[in-house]
């Protein structure tokens, strides 16, 4: 599990395709306490660590999550927010957030308010109903408060220092972004399932 707190802000380093792909990552976290087979949020996408090295580490991502996330569209050089595991005791400042991608969705416009950005994104036809105003959403990774919500479109601000520290910053209108709704919405619209 994770919070949606970024901490750190790296790039993918190399990509080896044989089926499934190998991806390595450049990253400022401290990789000797990163061990193999340790889960890290990857601008959204848990991954599973198999290799590290000096401000590096690698995973086998695969066809699947190829498939249904924004990895497919990565090269080297692609900007990646990064967060690892939540650990019993750690401050939940986000929301919480599994790391599987329930879809991936479109910025279509940007407002600048204040010193803050309004992003305007398009969600899955599917997805829709899980989105509600004042409720939370993943994007990239980034835990976010959703601010309006028009049919399949829906409004967050994005704070300075957000913008800064994430990938959220370099957006511009017609990218992909990868979606994952908030949990207890998904809970709720199941249990109106097998009530209603």
């Amino acid at each position: 599990m994770f919070t949606g707190i970024i901490t750190d802000l790296g790039e993918v380093r190399a990509i080896v395709s044989k089926g499934d792909a190998l991806f390595e990552f450049a990253t400022h976290f401290d990789t000797a306490s990163l061990q193999s087979g340790a889960s890290v949020c990857c601008s959204g996408v848990c991954l599973t660590v198999i290799e590290t090295g000096p401000g590096w580490f690698a995973a086998t991502v695969s066809a699947e999550t190829l498939a249904v996330t924004t990895l497919s569209n990565w090269s080297v050089g692609t900007a990646v927010n990064f967060e690892r595991a939540l650990c019993l005791g750690d401050e939940l400042g986000g929301h919480l957030v599994s790391g599987h991608v329930d879809g991936v969705g479109k910025l279509t416009a940007m407002t600048e308010e204040g010193a803050s950005t309004r992003l305007e994104f398009e969600a899955p036809d599917g997805l829709k109903r899980f989105i509600a105003a004042k409720g939370s959403i993943t994007i990239d990774g980034v835990s976010l408060t959703v601010n309006g919500v028009d049919d399949r479109r829906f409004g967050v601000n994005v704070i300075p220092h957000t913008q800064a520290v994430t990938t959220l910053g370099q957006l511009r209108p017609g990218d992909a972004v990868n979606l994952e709704i908030d949990l207890l919405a998904r809970y709720v619209a199941r249990i109106m399932e097998v009530d209603g």
